[in-house]
């Protein structure tokens, strides 16, 4: 089974942690909402529309988030996760930020909660590595990854909401998988992409990069020595040449100082049939697949993607046109899927009614 990555988005890192009476109310009113959404919807589409990063931060706000706030991934994520286990709508939550990412155990307990199968299992498993693999080292956007939360429902369907984190730029970057759409992992995979653009970011899964992939795949059954003479012949040379070049019409590679040798080999002993089994591949980084696609154009003459393959800049577009025109039907979508889960939750009054009011200030604005 592959899946769709269906968006990630650029977040301020704000400092600070969410104060206790604040997160009991943000648990109580998820709970609603998600129980809203499955008496409407159903439990698939809690995964559909969480999924999505335009639903998931009017979501997070709806909650008591500022719409920029990196805490909007972690704290959202594990208040879903604590609300999701205090309600049986057939979807559970495991992972979360620093050591809870470490996932794999966890997921063995999805079994018994939701009666799925060692193959359904697998799958989530799988998936897991997959998007951590590719999110570090087929896009190369210089973000370490901190946060992995996984999201599943009994009928074997999952998402994964996970977040990295650029330090120097004060800015966190979330990606979101989802399972239902099978589309291939390292071929274009992204529904939606949110954020700043970088110039200059290695995308091994846009489509300019087939043959690079191709290539890639092909030099593991080279033997080692051959490439590690080739590599360290030309690495500093190449290097110092391209990084003088100040003209915007020139690529410049950033070339790793070092390559897995140790895992290169033991591909030529059981090589890959193609990119993807490269990818998750023990041992196979960001380096060394950098590396790879650097011999590749140089062996082969052809050159992988170093184009950000990011869409958008805000969830829904700013009123001054910049980054680009507010996307009234993406908001408007948002805004009635959320009213309708208000509306229907077993909230009291009052809170229906401030969840509401929030909902509308996020909406139209503060002074209307």
């Amino acid at each position: 089974m592959a899946m769709m990555r269906s968006g990630l988005a650029y977040l301020s890192l704000h400092g600070g942690k969410a104060p206790e009476w604040l997160i009991r109310r943000m648990v109580r009113l998820a709970a609603a909402l998600l129980e809203g959404i499955v008496e409407v919807h159903g439990e698939r589409e809690v995964l559909s529309r969480l999924s999505d990063p335009f639903f998931f931060q009017a979501c997070s706000n709806v909650l008591g988030f500022d719409w920029d706030s990196s805490g909007s991934t972690t704290v959202t994520c594990g208040v879903l996760r604590e609300a999701l286990e205090r309600i049986d709508v057939g979807i559970k939550a495991v992972g979360g930020k620093g050591r809870r990412s470490h996932v794999l155990g966890e997921i063995d307990g999805l079994a018994e909660q939701l009666n799925l199968t060692d193959e359904e299992i697998s799958k989530i498993k799988y998936g897991s590595r997959i998007s951590a693999k590719v999110d570090t080292a087929a896009i190369q956007a210089g973000y370490s990854l901190y946060h992995h939360s996984i999201f599943a429902c009994r009928d074997g369907g999952w998402i994964v909401i996970q977040q990295g984190m650029r330090p120097e730029e004060g800015k966190a970057r979330r990606y979101h998988w989802l399972s239902y759409s099978l589309k291939d992992f390292v071929l274009e995979p992204h529904r939606a992409i949110v954020g700043v653009r970088h110039s200059r970011v290695l995308d091994m899964t846009a489509k300019e990069s087939e043959d690079s992939r191709k290539a890639c795949v092909d030099l593991t059954r080279e033997g080692t020595g051959r490439l590690r003479r080739l590599f360290n012949s030309v690495k500093d040379p190449y290097q110092s040449r391209l990084a003088g070049l100040a003209e915007p019409n020139f690529k410049t590679y950033s070339i790793p100082r070092k390559i897995n040798w140790e895992a290169l080999g033991r591909l030529y002993m059981n090589p890959p049939s193609n990119f993807e089994e490269l990818l998750i591949s023990e041992g196979v980084g960001p380096a060394t697949i950098r590396g790879l696609a650097f011999l590749a154009e140089l062996l082969f003459g052809v050159e992988a993607s170093w184009r950000d393959p990011v869409r958008y800049s805000f969830a829904f577009g700013g009123k001054d046109g910049v980054p680009f025109p507010v996307d009234r039907r993406a908001m408007d979508e948002a805004a009635t899927i959320l009213e309708k889960a208000i509306g229907s939750a077993k909230l009291g009054e009052k809170e229906r009614l401030d969840a509401l009011a929030r909902l509308r200030r996020l909406y139209f604005g503060e002074n209307r």
